[in-house]
């Protein structure tokens, strides 16, 4: 049996908007056995927009039940029945909250007439309901009503079983399917294309537009992981209402999957990208001399010492503390010394053993030079196929590019490497990444001379 479902609602996610009507045709695949309909009071104000949209005004609503009053009814008309809609993760996402918050847990199979429609019957411009209905001769009344929308609904799907040659209904419900999870506009096509390697990807809107770039050990999965939940909230459902296509890039290793990001994200400036659009250097290692004559490392706001430049910037606090915990450990120094701990509890640490000052001085002064180092230096590493390695060129300091080079090619000759190195403009998220790699994987660092 099929539920097939249309509601109105006061707004675009069902975290913070409820639902106004509610229309229900349990139907057998020849014809509607029962039906439920009702108008239902979403306890705030109904916005004049979307009054205007569907006719359903606050007056209307003001005595009809709220829904914890129908809840069980609905919950009882769904729960053994296949959910169908008319893009249905979004009716189904207001359903399944609602029901949530009385205490019901739905949890059915969903069909989307939307995809259905793109696959059965191909070729439309639109595959609005509106327009669906206008190319298939499908009468409409009471359009925006849920009573007419889920009688249309019907009979578009009536269509579909009839036209369904190729048993994609069948393969849709098959249990392990991710189709009902995809955006509605979102061919599948396009995500059965994805390798599950690194590199990053694109969505894109109606337009073509970039309106999200991601990056990903495992280009498929994470791409399949936005669609694992179907969150109520409005930034979410924004988000899978825009996704229209998508396209990816691939990889060899996760750091060039990061860099292309990053440099992706400051070419396209996708709506949906945040992080990466604000990430500038906040925080600064500094280093000081106490009055004992030990040097001390400290975290510092950048901006606060003026006239002092920092070692090394970070962009967050939490940043900051990860990457001098690491390097206490590289270069064995005391975390009370370097602003990590506000007293050392390691009982084997320099500051208990009371070594000399200069030796202890000689170490903060390695890891000084290092992180001051403005070497030129290739990142040798995996290419994507055993016929080239990968190869990011920094140049005194300055991230260059970065590029797949034949493996024939002398991995130290920085002459021939750079004719394969692609150009890409720096910027603080970029270096900051390379460094930290480099930091962390010297037996990938050749220093080269430019």
């Amino acid at each position: 049996m099929y539920a097939i479902v249309d509601i109105e609602t006061t707004g675009g996610h069902a975290s913070t908007n409820g639902i106004t009507e509610i229309c229900i045709f349990i139907f057998d695949g020849e014809k509607v056995i029962n039906e439920y309909q009702t108008l239902i009071n979403p306890g705030m104000e109904i916005p004049r927009f979307i009054e205007s949209l569907t006719g359903i005004s606050n007056e209307m609503v003001a005595t009809a039940p709220y829904f914890n009053e129908v809840a069980h009814q609905i919950y009882t008309l769904l729960k053994d029945n296949i959910f169908v809609a008319h893009n249905v993760n979004f009716d189904y996402s207001f359903i399944k909250h609602s029901l949530g918050l009385c205490g019901f847990q739905l949890n059915t199979s969903k069909l989307c007439t939307v995809r259905l429609s793109r696959k059965i019957i191909p070729g439309y411009a639109s595959y609005s309901l509106g327009n669906l209905c206008g190319y298939l001769n499908i009468p409409m009344f009471d359009r925006h009503r849920a009573k007419g929308d889920a009688a249309a609904t019907v009979k578009l799907f009536e269509i579909l079983l009839e036209q369904d040659s190729n048993g994609d209904i069948e393969k849709m419900l098959k249990k392990g399917s991710k189709e009902q999870s995809l955006p509605p506009n979102l061919p599948k096509q396009q995500f059965e294309k994805l390798p599950s390697k690194p590199g990053i990807y694109y969505f894109h809107n109606q337009e073509g537009k970039v309106v999200y770039i991601g990056k990903a050990i495992n280009i498929k999965s994470r791409v399949s992981s936005h669609f694992s939940n179907n969150s109520t909230n409005k930034q979410k459902q924004d988000f899978l209402r825009e996704i229209h296509s998508l396209s990816f890039e691939e990889t060899s290793t996760e750091l060039l999957a990061l860099i292309l990001e990053s440099h992706e994200i400051k070419a396209h400036w996708p709506a949906f990208n945040k992080a990466q659009k604000k990430y500038d250097a906040k925080y600064g290692l500094y280093d000081y001399t106490d009055r004992s004559g030990i040097i001390r490392l400290g975290i510092e706001i950048i901006g606060k010492h003026r006239h002092t430049k920092p070692l090394i910037e970070y962009s967050s606090k939490t940043e900051a503390i990860e990457h001098i915990q690491q390097m206490v450990e590289v270069f064995e120094l005391c975390p009370q010394f370097c602003g990590v701990q506000q007293i050392c509890i390691n009982p084997n640490c320099d500051c208990k053993k009371l070594i000399s000052l200069f030796e202890y001085n000689a170490k903060v002064n390695d890891l000084i030079v290092q992180l001051s180092n403005k070497e030129s230096y290739l990142i040798i590493d995996k290419g994507r196929t055993k016929n080239e390695f990968s190869a990011i060129y920094v140049s005194k300091g300055k991230f260059i590019g970065m590029g797949y080079i034949p493996v024939e090619v002398p991995r130290d000759n920085l002459d021939e490497i750079i004719h394969f190195i692609k150009k890409y403009k720096e910027n603080f998220f970029i270096l900051k990444q390379i460094e930290l790699f480099a930091l962390a994987n010297p037996e990938k660092v050749i220093e080269v001379v430019d």
